[in-house]
């Protein structure tokens, strides 16, 4: 076989690995300059103009046997919405940096609320307690709940974050595990949009 071919090959052989290794990740840009990737592990990011309003979505509260969390009571505030389970190696990953992000807004107009999915509430409340989440979780013990996005920005995975903005309107959804600066970071545009 000659050289040629076999690089060829290597080629052919490397972008088939490249493929699956970012699940058919696809970079866009509109004409704003915003920039984001499709897929599993990406951000999402939704121009001002072109966001739709949320839809109704809220529940019972983690722990609690009256307490509940709507997104309507949230008006005026940024809320990032966490979905997680307590068995999700990457919720684990994730969790310490989305506690510290929350101690650091939760007086800035910032509304934390995680959404615990396909889980018990003995292993729910074992994971808050160890990773010492101070915020309240949805409970959505079968996943419905988050259909009500299904028609807007789906959370696609487990963990799933999104992010909506002060005008009820959803502004960014992260598919996968994120991490303290870029969590930071979507936050801190969402706020800026506010500011005059």
């Amino acid at each position: 076989m000659s050289m040629r071919k076999i690089l060829t090959a290597a080629v052919l052989v490397f972008g088939l690995l490249l493929t699956a290794c970012t699940d058919g990740q696809v970079q866009r840009a509109d004409a704003d300059n915003i920039g984001y990737i499709e897929g599993d592990g990406a951000v999402t990011t939704v121009p001002v103009d072109e966001r739709e309003p949320a839809p109704e979505f809220g529940g019972p509260l983690l722990g609690s046997d009256d307490r509940e969390f709507w997104l309507a009571d949230a008006a005026g505030e940024v809320v990032v919405l966490n979905v997680w389970g307590s068995w999700c190696p990457p919720c684990r990953k994730e969790a310490p940096d989305f506690q510290a992000v929350w101690e650091d807004v939760a007086e800035d107009g910032i509304r934390f609320v995680g959404v615990n999915t396909r889980d018990n509430e003995t292993d729910a409340l074992g994971f808050v307690e160890d990773f010492g989440i101070t915020f309240p979780s949805v409970v959505d013990t079968d996943g419905r709940k988050m259909l009500a996005f299904r028609d807007s920005l789906p959370p696609a995975a487990i963990p799933s974050t999104l992010i909506i903005d002060q005008n009820g309107r959803l502004a960014a959804r992260a598919v996968g595990a994120i991490g303290e600066s870029t969590l930071r970071g979507l936050i801190e545009d969402v706020q800026a949009e506010a500011s005059p």
